[in-house]
């Protein structure tokens, strides 16, 4: 008698639903009927028996080995060029956008591991298929548990958890109880089995061992649980690929600043729970909120839960309100979240410049400029005549780079000191009103054509009944940069 048998794991029930999670990405699809998917699984069965009858044929393991490494690599030739497996890889690549190679950290010379290699891989793929049962049916498991397939098992989890929320030091025991009770136990009554010929009798388990202890043992190659395995697994690479894709659409833009202000918002949540959670998690009821969330949580999975939840009604209903939450968040973004720095402000002084008819004694608009033109500024003194500026308050112009802030000017009444600060002398300023700054009457210099004459009262020269004398008074604006 042997001292050991070997029991192979797999998934014998129904295959694993694979998770179907809508993308923005998706576009529409074409169904397969019915009877294109029954001619696949036939032409595929077809191909597989004919393989195995193949392999049946040659007697020793090495050659149905070989054909099976020949099937795999002619398989794995047609994913990945054979250029790219070359043996003498130093782990550098590089890229159009960047000439020089740059270092891949997983290469051997980083990592003391063998390269890539098409039978290694083909090996390796078929040793992880053969063990890899026990997963899949722990994932049945779990699938059954929490979708109510047995009610009593399901309600005996919520039990257990229950009393490992409200008594947390429990937990420690829960893996010590796992090795005793699935596999100490189980190993030990298939040492003392009960007779199968005559079930009255009882197991002895108190003397010798009646039969070998078990093993879990790879499943055959070629074998229905060998294939089955191989669905469970693509099934599985299915559903992380989903839920990878699902990420990237509708978590990733949230988080990588794609959307300065989305994300900027999600940071700011983030860190105000984070310090709150700091701060104030020791007054949180732990206990509690673990048992109301696993409670509501295997209560979801219920399958009549599920019909109500995932009925066109709910679900439409559903998309309301988190198209309503999703407007009514970006129009708080838009007001509340500021990613531009305020802009660069500064003050700008427009002189308001008059003259004096003599006759009249009426004072006229003149210019808008940017100079006050006071009686010994460089323009006056070298007789160049008028100052820049414009005859009309509405095309004053910001200086280039720069936009106007509003429409809205003041006037500034402190005359007397930008007159003081710009040191201006020969004006006379106005103490009431609007605060104008005249020019002062003063006589002109010793050999002066004005001179040879009778001079007019002002003391200045006189031009077709006009005075050169001007008064001005100044309006502050703000601009900033365009």
């Amino acid at each position: 008698m042997d001292d050991m048998t070997h029991e192979t794991m797999a998934n014998r029930d129904d295959a694993i639903p694979v998770i179907r999670i809508p993308s923005r990405s998706d576009g529409p699809t074409t169904p397969t009927s019915d009877a294109e998917s029954k001619r696949t699984r036939d032409r595929i069965k077809d191909q597989a028996s004919r393989l195995k009858s193949k392999l049946d044929e040659y007697g020793t393991p090495e050659t149905r080995q070989s054909i099976q490494d020949r099937f795999f690599n002619g398989i794995m030739s047609q994913i990945i060029p054979p250029e790219e497996l070359s043996e003498n890889d130093d782990g550098t690549d590089a890229t159009p956008q960047s000439p020089t190679p740059k270092k891949d950290r997983r290469s051997r010379t980083y990592v003391d591991r063998p390269n890539f290699s098409l039978p290694l891989m083909s090996a390796n793929f078929r040793r992880f298929n053969a063990r890899v049962g026990v997963i899949f049916v722990l994932q049945n498991r779990l699938i059954h548990l929490f979708t109510w397939h047995q009610p009593t098992a399901t309600l005996s989890f919520l039990a257990v958890y229950s009393l490992l929320c409200l008594q947390p030091h429990l937990i420690p025991l829960v893996p010590l109880i796992m090795v005793l009770f699935w596999i100490m136990v189980p190993s030990f009554l298939a040492r003392h089995p009960a007779p199968k010929n005559d079930p009255r009798v009882e197991p002895e388990y108190y003397g010798p061992p009646l039969a070998p202890a078990s093993r879990v043992k790879p499943v055959p190659e070629m074998s229905k649980d060998f294939f089955r395995n191989m669905r469970d697994l693509q099934n599985s690479m299915d559903d992380f690929s989903t839920l990878h894709d699902v990420a990237n659409d509708y978590v990733t833009p949230h988080t990588n600043f794609s959307d300065e202000s989305v994300s900027s918002l999600l940071f700011i949540c983030l860190f105000a729970v984070a310090c709150v959670a700091f701060i104030g998690g020791q007054w949180v009821p732990w206990r509690a909120v673990a048992l109301c969330a696993g409670w509501i949580t295997t209560a979801l999975g219920h399958p009549q839960a599920q019909e109500i939840l995932l009925s066109s009604s709910n679900l439409s209903q559903l998309q309301q309100h988190l198209d309503m939450a999703a407007t009514r968040l970006r129009t708080l973004i838009t007001q509340d979240i500021l990613l531009d720095s305020p802009p660069e402000r500064r003050e700008v002084e427009i002189f308001e410049l008059q003259k004096h008819h003599i006759y009249s004694s009426t004072w006229e608009a003149w210019l808008f400029s940017p100079s006050p033109y006071e009686p010994f500024s460089p323009i006056r003194v070298s007789g160049q005549g008028r100052p820049k500026g414009t005859q009309f308050f509405e095309d004053v112009q910001p200086p280039n780079g720069w936009v106007w802030k509003g429409k809205k000017w003041a006037l500034d009444l402190a005359a007397r000191e930008w007159v003081e600060q710009r040191m201006i002398s020969g004006v006379e300023i106005e103490t009431e009103g609007e605060r104008w700054v005249y020019d002062l009457a003063v006589p002109e210099e010793v050999g002066s054509p004005a001179k040879k004459g009778k001079a007019p009262k002002s003391g200045w020269e006189e031009s077709n009944g006009e005075e050169r004398r001007v008064e001005r008074r100044v309006v502050v604006g703000d601009r900033q940069p365009g």
